[in-house]
């Protein structure tokens, strides 16, 4: 199902962030600002809002209870240096770092999906591996090394080419066997590949390397917001940890 601005995961009104390259949520990247007014809010509001955003860009798909049984108050960084000087970035934007283990966060980071609900898709209908062995289950966490591929058929910016037509002038026949990427629109401030995966497109296939970490200068996982906004969504879930 091709989800559109009338349904809420991107409305306008809202302006909620998703796992997408839907031009309404690209839209909504463009309008949204990131400088968030506080002054009227208590502590415990900024949390409830930083959550909110966070987790609607990283996992909306996920429930709150998937995501407390993933959830570490331990965050993974790195202490060495780059460039000498550099300051080292906060490492609380690793707060969701745990969910780019799952299955269909891979699929679309490797940018073999066209959002987090088409990585899905694609895993539950069987076109996504891991090792060779068909994985049905999009909230499955690999571990470093696994090699997840994907159906070439399956993925939408893969398209068939077509022989040249002869001599005769005769209709030229679809080449099965070969095929060329064809970006979809408003894709390409999204075609980008993290750090922690290594993505191999002529096979349709990626490596999970490790999780993603904070070093100096730098910040792996990809997201739309700033680290105090991760700072306050960790807070929210360390204090009402169960």
């Amino acid at each position: 199902m091709v989800r559109n601005a009338t349904i809420p995961n991107f409305s306008l009104r809202r302006q909620m962030l998703r796992m997408s390259w839907n031009k309404y949520n690209l839209f909504n990247l463009t309008q949204r600002t990131r400088t968030v007014n506080n002054a009227n809010k208590t502590l415990y509001q900024q949390k409830w809002a930083a959550k909110k955003d966070t987790r609607a860009y990283h996992g909306d798909q996920i429930t709150e209870r998937q995501w407390q049984s993933m959830f570490k108050t331990r965050l993974p960084t790195a202490n060495t240096k780059v460039g000498g000087v550099e300051p080292h970035p906060p490492v609380f934007s690793l707060t969701f770092a745990e969910m780019e283990r799952r299955l269909d966060f891979i699929v679309f980071r490797s940018n073999f999906a066209p959002s987090i609900y088409a990585a899905r898709q694609l895993v539950g209908h069987g076109k996504v591996t891991i090792n060779g062995k068909t994985m049905p289950f999009p909230s499955h966490r690999v571990t470093d090394g696994d090699i997840i591929t994907v159906d070439p058929k399956a993925v939408s910016t893969l398209k068939k080419t077509k022989s040249t037509a002869t001599e005769e002038g005769e209709e030229a026949a679809a080449d099965k066997s070969g095929m060329e990427f064809v970006p979809a629109p408003y894709s390409q401030p999204f075609l980008f590949v993290p750090d922690y995966l290594e993505v191999n497109y002529n096979t349709c296939s990626t490596c999970f390397l490790r999780s993603p970490i904070s070093r100096p200068g730098k910040t792996e996982i990809p997201s739309p917001f700033p680290p105090q906004m991760h700072a306050l969504a960790y807070e929210f879930y360390a204090r009402n940890r169960k």
